[in-house]
């Protein structure tokens, strides 16, 4: 019996070690396989589609995915093999300067005769961002060329940006959607008192209401009132805009959004027939008109088509903008912080302290730059983090050198934190900014637990032993020393910004509270000192540095790793297919569901102490 027990046994470990070795055998040899295919396709002599610039045409200004500050699939491999083996997959982001770089170059290129705006697969931007390049598209319109816009429907954010438009095209099938702007959250308090979870919610602030999902099912009523406060002029300036730009009434604007169904029943129920009566486009057109009309202002290419040269194609020809290197004259860095503040080192997208912090350092130590500007579109994160920020900031301004910052479309709670001690903050009047208060959320689970039939018990040699141990109640006297921390770092917030802006404490305090404001309000209460553009921003920094007109303003960035750069080849992949497989509207209801989900896994502050805005879905 021992030696039939013995044999098996054998039998067993060689068997084992027989699968181990095809295993490892098989992984080894698709390892090799995707290193060959990777050399192949990048030293092979494949044919890659050449961009001709030399034949007249429009420039197909289609605006892809997220219009961003910082791409976070910039990764030269990605681009190299995208190129190389010919993948016509659609960016999920664009880059914001790219865009304003092919306007403003479009404008004096000879080889461009339009622009043609097409925002069919326009994703999240920022409302600054838009009247942004609609500025750039009134310059290239004063070059004498036509800017058109065309859609067979067109989305709220998308109808803004074509008023700027010298035509507006629509299908006979289509519409245009205007339904005025909100912010509408989900809330958990039933969820988490189902699954019996113990929130433990601190907060410092009457409207921080970052939390208020984990404590209500509902917006409070100082929540709405104070949210409507910087709603209403948000919609004033979009209203604003769109009938400077085509001459409409405002009445009749008023009418449509707000009376759409009686004036659609006027309109016999089409709601193309609406959109040409109210004056919002120039003539109804199908796709085969449309196309007519372009050939007869661009000409016509070899498919049967308009001449014309994609976004992206036209700025691999043309000089970009901030990417070049320190000039004799003088020179301004400019770095990028976009995203949610975290604790530790973080990709691009998100803003790490010590990622951010490094960057800082790296132009306080490099002599050739004479200015920094600091681009910052973040609602905040990790106390922490935004503290070690704010600490090299400072140790910048030692050199004696200006630093400026110029926020994006938000720069809200922890935004707002690395900005204050800045020698100048520039917004547009539609940034979000402000939001001064922090919090504190832990979950236990000792009741969830429970309901399972777990229970968590044991001894210490102090009554904080345990610490946060989220299978037990939070003891009583660490509660009590969390919610004297917060106040703590709320007094140290209220101070900073106090010595940073030069505002008594005692004023601060009446504008905090966790208070949004828009960028021309905030100027207004002292929080913002100029409004402008990111181009105004340095501007004003190479002046504040002595430099006048001729300097040169370059990007300060990390390198990827090649980690990242193979991530960022097959995420883009992922993303491709997964838009080519479910339908955009399941995207758009997964991604509302997952928003506020993917905020808890934001939280890594060592303390759990958040400066965080959490207004991440206006609805644009």
């Amino acid at each position: 019996m021992k030696d039939l027990f013995f044999s098996i046994v054998t039998i067993l470990r060689w068997m084992g070690r027989f699968l181990t070795g095809i295993r490892n055998l098989t992984l080894n040899l698709l390892f090799i396989g995707l290193i060959v295919f990777l050399v192949t396709a990048l030293f092979s002599n494949s044919p890659k589609t050449d961009i001709v610039t030399s034949t007249s045409g429009a420039l197909l200004l289609n605006l892809q995915g997220d219009i961003v500050e910082e791409k976070q699939s910039t990764a030269p491999l990605n681009t190299l093999i995208n190129d190389t083996l010919g993948f016509n997959t659609l960016p999920s982001e664009t880059l914001f300067q790219d865009i304003l770089d092919a306007i403003s170059e479009a404008s004096v290129d000879e080889n461009i005769t339009s622009i043609l705006l097409d925002l069919s697969n326009l994703g999240s931007v920022g409302l600054n961002q838009l009247q942004t390049i609609g500025a750039a598209l009134t310059q290239f319109k004063s070059s004498g060329k036509k800017v058109i816009a065309a859609e067979d429907f067109y989305q709220q954010k998308a109808y803004y940006l074509a008023s700027f438009a010298d035509e507006i095209y629509l299908n006979p099938m289509g519409a245009v959607e205007l339904h005025g702007i909100g912010t509408y959250r989900l809330y958990f308090k039933d969820l988490i008192d189902t699954l019996k979870i113990n929130y433990n919610v601190f907060r410092v602030g009457t409207y921080k209401s970052a939390v208020e999902p984990l404590m209500r099912n509902s917006m409070s009523a100082a929540t709405k009132s104070q949210n409507l406060s910087w709603l209403t002029p948000i919609w004033e300036t979009i209203i604003t805009d769109i009938i400077r730009e085509r001459n409409l009434n405002k009445d009749s604007l008023q009418i449509y959004t707000n009376n759409i169904a009686e004036e659609l029943s006027n309109a016999g129920g089409d709601t193309a027939v609406l959109a040409l009566q109210s004056g919002l486009v120039d003539g109804l057109k199908t796709r085969q008109e449309l196309r007519q009309l372009l050939i007869d202002i661009n000409g016509k290419n070899n498919k049967e088509s308009f001449k014309h040269i994609t976004l992206n194609d036209y700025v691999k020809t043309i000089p970009l903008s901030f990417t070049g290197t320190p000039d004799e004259n003088g020179s301004i860095g400019l770095i990028i912080a976009q995203g949610a503040i975290m604790n530790g080192k973080q990709p691009v997208g998100t803003i790490g302290g010590d990622t951010l912090a490094a960057l800082i350092r790296k132009a306080r130590l490099n002599t050739s730059i004479n200015g920094l500007v600091l681009r910052v579109d973040s609602g905040g994160g990790s106390v922490f983090a935004s503290e070690v920020i704010r600490q090299e900031i400072l140790e910048y301004k030692k050199t004696g050198n200006p630093i400026v910052i110029s926020m994006g479309s938000m720069a809200a709670s922890g935004g707002y934190w690395i900005a204050a001690d800045a020698d100048e903050i520039w917004a547009s009047t539609v940034t979000l900014t402000g939001s001064i208060g922090i919090f504190a959320a832990i979950p236990t689970f000792e009741g969830s637990l429970a309901e399972l039939g777990v229970r968590n018990d044991g001894i210490g040699t102090t009554n904080l032993a345990a610490s946060v141990n989220l299978s037990r109640p939070i003891p009583p006297s660490l509660k009590e020393a969390l919610e004297i921390n917060l106040h703590h770092g709320y007094e140290q917030f209220l101070n900073i910004v106090a010595k940073g802006r030069s505002i008594t404490e005692q004023r601060v305090k009446t504008i905090a509270e966790g208070k949004v404001y828009d960028g021309k309000s905030a100027m207004q209460l002292g929080l913002v000192d100029k409004l402008g553009t990111l181009n105004d921003a340095i501007a004003s920094t190479a002046q504040l540095a002595g430099l006048g007109t001729h300097f040169n303003a370059y990007y300060i960035s990390r390198p990827l790793t090649m980690q990242e750069e193979f991530m960022h080849i097959f995420s883009t992949k992922i993303t491709t297919w997964f838009s080519e497989v479910i339908p955009p509207v399941l995207l758009t209801m997964a991604a509302k569901l997952i928003a506020p989900l993917k905020e808890i896994t934001l939280l890594n502050d060592p303390k759990n102490l958040y400066a965080r805005c959490l207004i991440y879905d206006i609805s644009l």
